[in-house]
């Protein structure tokens, strides 16, 4: 069945979403960051420097990543905020800085590190505290990632006018939310991104992890108001309008996790004037990520490096 290119999610931006946001902005500007970057021998090398680090985030959560940066190097480097899919681990990010940037790659609450005050584990992190905007898992999760920019903007080497953020899934996701809420992202690549237009993608796949919600709702059909209620202010979608800086999204046209609807209505709903879509037919949940590469590549030398 062929994919309607204008297909409009149902999402509704809550009329308080700007207040709510504020209020845990707020709340977590009041938190020190104390962020901590430890070299680590075993997996540096001659040309790149490998580091442990963390930092503070909402609920005093200490989250923890991987930071790499090419040795040799006279400061004012760009730097990229990698952020992680839904089931995989953050990866230490040595390929970006083997092409001249230094890379955040963070494990936001729940993910494998930062696992020791969170853990709602696998299915559950989508609908944990689901019913209110308060409690629910994506209020601390986005946060952190968008307190990762802090970090970066912690670290002597950085160009604090050139920084951007990628990932893929709900990578693509909090690329999505990082670059709306945090004006010092000056580009954005967000690959097949989850998090945008919950409740349609729950009617148009029956795959994990969406399908968390579907579960959720068949055990405690009375919340689903409040299950909808919630996730407005969750949705990729709500934040779209906010996002700025230049911006790329990569879809796969046959992808039965994040589906492609979703997709085109994001982009739809981006603020940016600066904003390109690529449509991977044939291509599923992937979406086209490894002819998409190269293009993302060029994308951010051209808006952090200032190459032509």
């Amino acid at each position: 069945m062929a994919v309607n290119p204008e297909y409009k999610c149902r999402v509704k931006k809550p009329s308080d979403f700007d207040e709510f946001w504020a209020g845990v902005l707020f709340e977590v500007e009041r938190i020190d960051l104390v962020p901590e970057c430890t070299e680590d021998d075993l997996r540096s090398t001659a040309e790149i420097s490998v580091y442990q680090v963390s930092y503070n985030s909402l609920d005093n959560v200490r989250v923890s990543g991987w930071y790499a940066i090419p040795r040799h190097n006279d400061g004012d480097l760009p730097a990229i905020l990698l952020v992680p899919g839904y089931q995989s681990d953050p990866p230490i990010p040595k390929d970006w800085a083997s092409k001249g940037y230094a890379c955040l790659s963070i494990n936001p609450r729940g993910k494998v590190r930062s696992r020791l005050q969170f853990d709602p584990g696998y299915p559950g992190l989508l609908t944990y505290g689901i019913i209110d905007k308060n409690t629910y898992s994506y209020r601390g999760f986005y946060v952190d990632a968008w307190r990762a920019i802090d970090f970066l903007l912690s670290r002597p080497e950085i160009d604090s006018q050139n920084i951007g953020v990628t990932g893929s899934s709900q990578g693509g996701g909090l690329t999505v939310t990082t670059s709306a809420m945090r004006s010092e992202v000056r580009a954005a690549a967000a690959g097949a991104p989850y998090l945008c237009g919950y409740m349609d993608a729950i009617e148009l796949t029956d795959t994990y992890p969406y399908q968390e919600i579907n579960d959720y709702l068949k055990a405690n059909p009375e919340s689903r108001e409040d299950v909808e209620n919630t996730l407005a202010y969750f949705d990729g979608i709500s934040f779209a309008d906010k996002i700025k800086c230049p911006i790329i999204i990569n879809i796969g046209l046959q992808d039965n996790v994040c589906p492609p609807e979703t997709g085109y209505s994001l982009f739809s709903s981006i603020g940016s004037k600066q904003k390109k879509l690529f449509e991977y037919d044939g291509h599923g949940h992937e979406a086209g990520r490894y002819i998409h590469t190269s293009i993302v590549d060029d994308f951010f030398a051209e808006h952090l490096k200032g190459d032509c």
